[in-house]
């Protein structure tokens, strides 16, 4: 190395910095006169933290002693710079003209020049009027002023200078910009308590959020004449300040993790012409490599078991992987890093419903039919996999999955369907891990059945998080889900994986989950001929009180009939489900209360009932046996025996079922 250029860096790096603080204290008449404001004080600051000796930097290196034509120079430069290269090519700002936002952009853009913004879809918009309070909560819901804090209506007002290169959208971005920054300051206490008061700013989610977003706002606005040299300098020390309270904070085994660790490596990639960057980079990919192990499980699904979460840390996985690969940077992921993700990808085709569309377990939402299209079509072209791009267009292009069945031991999910048609019957399952994580109910044994374009029976949802604490906890207990529980108490996490067996006419799943001290639920469905379901479950243990066996049905009405323990949906046309009890003959029928939400803040009625036994005995198991029958104008007639009757608990069982008079032998032994 050369001698030169080590007097280079230490001049650059150290004595530059050291000798702007030093006569700006003195204040040097280098400056012009009444030079020690705010605004050269920030100045200074940011030429203290850049790496001056930087290719491309020679003008801000030679103009060091004089802050405001050094930061000039630094606008022209981060203006003129191509070598970074960012998702937002700036070379297509003039082709984007009249085909960049889409109607929803305008119209959350043009409410956000008046200061009317959105801070969660779930509420209307709200005025913050001239003088913006950026911490205001108009509605009782700390996800809005989350939101806010994230202003997502930034990137709408964004979408629009772009789409029209009007620059008033540019204009009150940057004023609404160095608000924020100036309402908003980072002090200490916000490393220590990030939920009180004015600190829901400063959660870390929200500064990865803001530290991956901002990357964005910047390649949208930097040619804008509103994008100004005090501008540059009060964006580039908020940018600083993100990436250095990222690395004192890392919340590993979750998603927050992984929005702090992708928002610190956006920063680090975007902006190395910080000293620090070097430090940020490896600390955020050091971070994402370890939690791709830590947070999904070998199988490839996310560890929190909520398909909503599952999608979005897969967004944020790939994201800083394809920043790197844009910037020659891929080979710091290493092989089963990619290989990971692409097993990720896998789980919406394997678990999700025909139509396109998810299940709703933990903390997720059903979704749109063809939610998942999309993704899986990006994602055939990434891995060259001609089986999602076959699910992707609905059979049109690509090349049918030969399985039908799917089992995801280790997290505890498993599917069912008839076929690959979006009217096919589809049957998941979840039976898993979950103590301690957030977006994990306690809903072991819970499934899901879609037929004929219906979801017939979905999982209850979430309706809500953080507003409302009484129907936050009322969506989470386990008798509104489609399992078994115990005099109606919430069961614990404690599953066991038994059993699986895959055919043309007969899947078998055996499942456990010991979720109460006294009480084991031992779950086994049987998908019959690819068209109905028989279900044993299993109430091993000594434990006393009412043994009861959850269902519930679409929000549509149902037909009870309490004699024969049958219930059913009333869809005039189309796919209806029924649910019969067949074993034990006392099993008592009883209607519940019903709730489904299948989007945020909003929930509606639907039919839900439960097979109950009081169990007095402490020696005895309680043995259910129910048959699920999707169907078209009438109901099959189906019964079950029982070829013999061990002991409950035991490891094989023997079923003779009659649909219209065909007989079949089901059953299970290991």
């Amino acid at each position: 190395m050369k001698f030169s250029y080590i007097i280079e860096k230490l001049v650059g790096r150290i004595l530059i910095p050291l000798y702007l603080l030093f006569f700006m204290e003195l204040g040097f008449p280098f400056f012009a006169v009444g030079q020690q404001s705010a605004e050269k004080d920030s100045a200074v600051l940011l030429l203290s933290r850049l790496d001056l000796t930087m290719t491309g930097l020679e003008k801000v290196y030679s103009s060091f002693a004089n802050p405001d034509l050094a930061v000039k120079e630094l606008l022209d430069y981060y203006r003129a710079r191509i070598f970074v290269k960012h998702p937002v090519d700036r070379s297509l700002k003039k082709s984007s003209l009249g085909g960049y936002a889409d109607t929803r952009d305008m119209e959350v853009a043009n409410d956000a020049l008046k200061h009317i913004f959105v801070g969660h879809s779930a509420y209307p918009p709200y005025s913050y009027g001239y003088d913006i309070e950026w911490g205001s909560r108009p509605y009782f819901d700390n996800e809005w002023v989350w939101g806010i804090n994230r202003m997502y209506f930034w990137t709408s007002m964004s979408h629009a200078y772009w789409h029209t290169g009007d620059e008033k959208y540019a204009r009150e971005w940057a004023f609404q910009m160095a608000d924020w920054i100036k309402k908003n300051p980072l002090d200490e206490i916000h490393f220590h308590d990030q939920y009180s008061g004015k600190n829901y700013a400063w959660r870390s989610i929200e500064a990865g959020i803001r530290g991956y977003q901002w990357t964005f706002l910047f390649q949208h606005f930097i040619e804008s004449q509103a994008f100004t040299p005090e501008l540059l300098v009060t964006f580039l020390n908020c940018c600083y300040q993100h990436a250095n309270y990222l690395m004192r904070i890392y919340n590993a085994g979750n998603n927050w993790g992984l929005m702090e660790a992708e928002g610190m490596a956006f920063l680090s990639i975007v902006f190395p012409e910080f000293k620090d960057a070097e430090k940020w980079r490896t600390e955020a990919l050091r971070r994402l490599n370890r939690e791709i192990d830590n947070q999904v499980n070998a199988d490839g699904h996310q560890r929190e078991l909520a398909i909503a979460y599952h999608l979005i840390c897969i967004n944020f996985f790939t994201r800083t992987l394809d920043l790197a690969k844009m910037n020659d940077m891929e080979n710091i992921f290493p092989e089963s890093y990619r290989i990971k993700i692409e097993k990720m990808c896998e789980v919406p085709m394997k678990l999700g419903l025909p139509d396109g569309s998810n299940t709703q377990f933990g903390d997720s939402w059903k979704g749109e039919p063809g939610a998942n299209w999309e993704n899986l079509k990006k994602w055939s072209e990434r891995y060259n996999r001609p089986d999602f791009l076959f699910v992707a267009t609905e059979g049109k292009e690509g090349v049918k999955p030969v399985e039908t069945a799917f089992a995801y031991k280790e997290s505890g999910l498993y599917s069912m369907r008839g076929g690959w048609d979006k009217n096919d019957i589809c049957f998941v399952l979840k039976c898993g891990h979950g103590g301690g994580l957030a977006h994990i109910q306690p809903d072991n044994g819970t499934f899901e059945l879609y037929a004929g374009g219906r979801h017939l029976m979905p999982d209850a949802g979430s309706y809500v998080y953080d507003s409302d604490s009484v129907n936050r906890a009322w969506f989470r207990q386990t008798k509104v889900h489609q399992t078994l529980t115990l005099d109606g108490k919430n069961t614990r996490w404690d599953p066991k994986f038994l059993y699986w067996q895959t055919g043309d006419d007969l899947d078998v799943l055996v499942v456990e989950n010991a979720g109460y001290p006294d009480i084991i639920h031992r779950r086994a469905v049987f998908f019959v001929d690819k068209e109905y379901f028989v279900i044993v479950d299993d109430a091993i243990g000594k434990g006393t009180g009412d043994v009861n066996v959850h269902f519930q049905f679409a929000p549509i009405e149902a037909k009870f009939n309490y004699e024969n323990r049958k219930v059913q949906t009333m869809y005039n046309d189309g796919w209806n489900v029924l649910v019969q009890n067949v074993l034990p003959v006392d099993a008592t029928l009883k209607e519940e209360e019903g709730q489904v939400s299948f989007e945020y803040q909003k929930k509606e009625p639907r039919p839900a009932f439960c097979y109950r036994v009081y169990k007095k005995t402490k020696e005895t198991g309680i043995r259910f046996v129910t048959v699920v029958v999707p169907y078209v104008e009438n109901p099959p007639e189906i019964k079950v025996e029982l070829l013999e009757n061990p002991a409950i608990g035991s490891n094989n069982v023997d079923l003779k079922v009659l649909n219209n008079g065909k007989s079949k032998i089901i059953g299970y032994s290991f």
